[in-house]
């Protein structure tokens, strides 16, 4: 009998063994091709390399480590790895030239900018730069302004028509709902939680919004102004009349060069290679490009690097990844960088709306503590705002793009409150206790004088470390930060007039000034950091993936895609944990 069990067990262990190898295969495969949509295509000669920024969205695509199985790997598909693909390719000559095929991105005004910029540096070669598109949204023209000939469709239009931010606001929601938003905040400006407040948007958000507004725009329409040699004017012009509505009105307003349809401009195309017509283009996509030469973008023979370390996305705690920021994986990339003697100098790469006070300061204090071994260097993405200005504002210096939304220096909290729903089912929640205070807060009863009070205590003496964290960093009197905080945003422009970052540059420009500093020439750049996972979270989050996809689309189906964002905030807000140093990230420009 027990020979039988023994023989059974073995039988069933086999199994067992068999379907977990199956399992963790496969997600080791889906590890592996995650964030890539690359299928290994070689460059040949007399190519051009198709822009195609679809699967690109973050600053850095992200390495991790699984520890079950000392496996690392790699995701080659972030702006930095465009870029420097980008600039390989000015010297390959394999490539002559770029093409901006009918690009929709996610990416921000920033990191538009860098590739446009980098794009810039591209024509200054003699390689051409071309763009076609159906239709331009603004973001989608800005980025082909650069080009050398820029095509539309006959039909197409551009969406030329300057910027508008729109707000969504829940008082009136949640007096119907009954379920009521407690709030608690340091700042005038502090708009974060002013949708839960009242119904209508105040004056002083407005302000702070017209004016960042503007400063965005007068960035974006100057690059055009300087890529097209249109004066600023004449498009604003443009812009307040709508007079890119259709291709004759773009074309007339050379906003665009040729109206032509696809095949003609690859015509266009195979003109400009000196090929025939019925031949084919030898054309690879950027992402395909990056996994070709990505061992000789390295430069392996450096004596020295310089470290750039991603801090992208909120601010949660805990390990982090590739879309939140958390102490465990950024403080262990400093602290790597402060060990390492070939590493001379890191560039933090700042892309965040802030998030919890608490692992900001966690972060603020790893950056102090790199600071005295090597400097630290801050490049300021689309927006390093509230937690993420206050992981920035302690660097040896501060870069921003013109476009930057920073500053928001400020800090709430925010709990909700079910007192009216369950007073209207006829819910009554009591509680038993041993000391005054033991209960804290409950969400089925008013917030009591008491907990409001050392809640206030609380944001206020945050408020306190967060401005005097500044004034240390930024070298200010304590009293001029906080006349320029109350959680008030500004662009990188404005930022660097008041003194809250010190150059206007990108993420180059940081990583040349940190090279410079520390007086090498003969450097490569380490990206970081490296997120470590275990092979339980890689389960949950595999058979999570498609449960979780379907039920946001139908979802989305159901209520609009409007009112499933207008959701997410609300969500995102009642389940955030501590003391909150975030700007007002649901910023919807259009």
């Amino acid at each position: 009998m027990n020979f039988i069990k023994n023989v059974l067990a073995t039988f069933v262990g086999i199994i067992l063994f068999c379907m977990m190898s199956f399992f963790l295969l496969l997600i080791i495969g889906v590890v592996a091709s995650a964030g890539s949509s690359s299928s290994g295509k070689s460059t040949k000669s007399n190519s051009i390399i198709k822009l195609d920024l679809e699967n690109v969205s973050n600053d850095y695509g992200g390495s991790i480590y699984i520890e079950d199985f000392d496996y690392k790997e790699t995701n080659n598909d972030g702006l930095i790895n465009v870029l420097q693909a980008i600039d390989y390719a000015k010297t390959d000559d394999k490539i002559k030239g770029i093409s901006i095929e009918n690009n929709a991105t996610s990416l921000g005004s920033t990191q538009r900018k860098a590739i446009v910029d980098k794009l810039a540096e591209f024509k200054k070669t003699g390689k051409f730069v071309v763009a076609y598109a159906d239709y331009y949204s603004q973001g989608e023209y800005y980025l082909a302004s650069v080009a050398d000939t820029v095509y539309m469709n006959p039909m197409g239009s551009i969406d030329f028509k300057g910027l508008a931010s729109e707000v969504l606001y829940m008082k009136d929601l949640q007096e119907k709902t009954g379920i009521h938003m407690e709030v608690i905040r340091h700042g005038k400006y502090k708009s974060a939680v002013e949708p839960f407040l009242q119904q209508t948007m105040s004056d002083e958000n407005r302000e702070q919004l017209t004016v960042l507004l503007n400063s965005i725009w007068e960035s974006y329409v100057g690059d055009i102004s300087k890529n097209r040699k249109i004066s600023v004017e004449t498009l604003n012009n443009i812009a307040t009349n709508l007079d890119a509505r259709n291709a004759n009105l773009a074309l007339q307003n050379k906003l665009i060069d040729k109206i032509a349809y696809i095949d003609q401009y690859q015509n266009g195309i195979k003109k400009a290679l000196d090929i025939k017509y019925d031949d084919d283009i030898n054309e690879i996509d950027i992402l395909d490009y990056i996994k070709d030469v990505n061992l000789n973008i390295k430069k392996f023979s450096a004596k020295d690097q310089i470290a750039v370390i991603f801090a992208q996305g909120e601010i949660q705690g805990g390990e982090g990844n590739v879309n939140t920021i958390g102490e465990g994986s950024i403080n262990r990339a400093l602290k790597e960088a402060r060990k390492n003697d070939k590493i001379k100098a890191v560039v933090l790469r700042v892309n965040s709306p802030g998030g919890s006070a608490l692992t900001s300061d966690i972060i603020w204090r790893e950056i102090e503590l790199t600071k005295k071994v090597k400097p630290v260097i801050v490049s300021m993405g689309d927006v390093a705002a509230s937690g993420g200005y206050y992981i920035a504002c302690n660097a040896n210096k501060i870069f921003a793009e013109p476009g930057t939304i920073t500053g928001s220096i400020g800090v709430f909290g925010m709990v909700p409150n079910f007192k009216k729903v369950a007073d209207k089912f006829g819910v009554n929640a009591e509680a038993v206790k041993t000391h005054e205070n033991a209960t804290g807060y409950s969400v089925f009863e008013e917030m009591s004088p008491k907990y409001k009070q050392t809640l206030t205590e609380s944001i206020e003496i945050i408020y306190d470390t967060f401005i005097s964290r500044v004034a240390e960093g930024r070298k200010m009197d304590k009293a001029k930060v906080d006349e320029m905080a109350q959680g008030r945003v500004w662009t990188g422009t404005m930022a660097k007039q008041l003194g809250l970052v010190d150059e206007l540059g990108s993420l180059d420009d940081a990583i040349t000034y940190a090279a410079k500093l520390v007086k090498t020439d003969d450097y490569k750049v380490s990206l970081y950091p490296e997120y470590e996972v275990e092979l339980a979270d890689l389960f949950r989050k595999f058979l999570g993936m498609s449960v979780s996809s379907v039920k946001e689309d139908a979802i989305k189906s159901e209520i609009g895609t409007e009112n499933y964002e207008l959701l997410q905030r609300m969500n995102y807000l009642k389940q955030s944990k501590g003391i909150q140093a975030m700007m007002p990230y649901h910023l919807n420009i259009k």
